[in-house]
């Protein structure tokens, strides 16, 4: 059980010495129990107190790591079931699947496809971070060597499914070092494959015929000291594997349950039985409801638009605004004597902005003024994107390094206009379009712009595939086409270009 402020501060040396950044011993043993510090923090706390402290207010869910270097991931560590309670910790990661039983031109294909979806959103890197090596019945240790092998040569982290403790120990031998997992231990065999897995060095996955079994191995892998696991929750069809994800990561946050305190791989290959629609609807929901490897059959744009997409919104912390460091961010190599744009540090207004100003090609200097993560009327309001704060930001940190005196500032604050021209003395102010994708209006050297989708929504009608303008929006379209802009339409990089008529 998780031990209160009051428990904590006990086994404190009550020094109050404010070397762990709270005021008292009180305020920090709370804060541990909240779980906003660790009991580390603490640079006096005894050896003794540290050991009998250290399991207790640890989260209920270990955190497992796998992967090494570059294509580290972290699993599990989660505290709460639902985000709005806290956050979640550890995003849920997507494996492709290889199997044996696949022909060699097939396994080719696959390892050629894997990489082709690698995109950026929003400053987070957006791919298949696993890939999922099944030992398909019937095959022996040299052709599933071989298979990890190829695998292995994407530089992606490796998941093994193997249940024969001889054939696993030899494909370990070719890929231990990247810090695989080794899903194979069952009731049958788990003390074989602890050896296996123990003397590698890799994380063990359990699985079993039921909820009791599992909690019955994995307990008896406990004994055995091994706690770097995960559980297989894929149960024999969608029902009863969405059950026994649920209610593991129940039983471990609200039941402080710590056997089952590790994360979960979820197979949808065994549940979808190839319904690739099924695969990504399930996907999502695992993504959610609480998959920590997500194994697929296929990652291609199709899925991981709308998958990506999901996790970077449900994975980021609720009570932090997503931002960026405040700087200057030269773009399409701009140097001291481009022009000056500026807008506010939140994520997404920054990397729509920047976006649409690189697909320009015009060098321009890109200034992110510390808003508090907030957007430009939100931030406007509060008083942190103001006349004040850019000037003060200009004058320090734009002004002994950039020779332009010409300042763009967003159109949604062009009230600010007479306040900068105020206070930055010897400065062009000029306000620029309210929607960043009409920057293009004032960039002659753009020539050519892409429609990627544009929702549907009352008043709207169809000009193509997911591309619904209402009259504003097809108004704007051929005043750009007037100026001589071509508009396209490609959904994604792999998709056909469409052009359509705007008539």
């Amino acid at each position: 059980m998780a031990l209160n402020g009051i428990q904590i501060f006990k086994l404190t040396p009550k020094k109050n010495c404010k070397e762990c950044g709270c005021p008292t011993c009180m305020a920090f043993s709370m804060k541990v129990a909240q779980g906003a510090m660790k009991i580390e923090q603490c640079p006096h706390m005894s050896d003794e107190a540290l050991a009998s402290l250290s399991e207790a207010t640890a989260p209920p869910m270990k955190t497992i790591k796998i992967g090494t270097g570059a294509e580290e991931h972290s699993l599990g560590g989660e505290t709460v079931l639902f985000r709005h309670e806290k956050t979640f910790v550890s995003k849920p990661r997507y494996a492709v699947a290889l199997c044996t039983c696949m022909d060699d031109a097939a396994v080719e294909a696959k390892l050629a496809e894997i990489p082709k979806v690698d995109y950026d959103r929003i400053g987070e890197r957006m791919y298949a971070e696993l890939v999922y090596v099944n030992c398909g019945e019937g095959a022996d240790a040299a052709k599933y060597t071989a298979l990890v092998e190829k695998a292995a040569g994407l530089g992606r982290t490796l998941v093994l499914e193997c249940k024969d403790p001889e054939i696993a120990k030899a494909a370990l031998a070719v890929c231990k070092d990247s810090k695989p997992v080794l899903n194979g231990a069952d009731a049958s065999n788990y003390e074989a494959m602890n050896a296996v897995a123990t003397e590698a060095g890799v994380v063990l996955g359990v699985s079993g015929k039921d909820l009791n079994e599992l909690y019955d191995t994995t307990a008896a892998l406990e004994k055995l000291g091994n706690k770097n696991l995960v559980l297989d929750t894929t149960g024999a069809d969608i029902k009863e594997t969405f059950a026994n994800t649920v209610q593991v990561r129940r039983a471990a946050l609200k039941d402080q349950d710590r056997t089952f305190g590790y994360p979960s791989i979820v197979n949808l290959v065994k549940i979808a039985k190839g319904d690739l629609h099924l695969q990504a609807a399930l996907a999502s929901m695992f993504t959610m409801k609480y998959g920590s490897i997500i194994v697929m059959e296929q990652m291609t744009y199709a899925e991981a638009l709308p998958l990506y997409g999901l996790r970077q919104n449900v994975y980021t912390d609720p009570q932090k605004p997503m931002k960026v460091e405040p700087g200057i961010y030269p773009l399409n190599g701009a140097d001291e004597n481009a022009v000056v744009v500026t807008t506010v540090d939140f994520a997404l207004t920054y990397f729509v902005v920047s976006g649409e100003l690189e697909r320009s090609g015009v060098p321009l200097n890109l200034v992110i003024n510390d808003a508090g993560g907030l957007s430009v009327l939100t931030s406007w309001a509060a008083g942190k994107f103001s006349g004040n704060s850019i000037s003060s930001y200009i004058k320090e940190n734009v002004e002994p390094k950039v020779k332009s005196r010409k300042l763009i500032i967003p159109g949604k604050v062009a009230v600010l206009k007479g306040d900068l021209e105020a206070k930055l003395p010897g400065w062009e102010i000029i306000v620029g379009p309210r929607e960043a994708v009409q920057l293009v209006k004032e960039l002659p050297e753009v020539t050519e712009i892409n429609y990627g989708g544009v929702a549907k929504k009352n008043g709207s009608k169809a000009y193509g595939k997911a591309i619904f303008l209402n009259e504003e929006e097809l108004a704007s379209t051929k005043e750009l086409i007037s100026m001589g802009k071509k508009i396209i339409i490609q959904m994604v990089p792999t998709s056909p270009i469409e052009r359509a008529n705007f008539e």
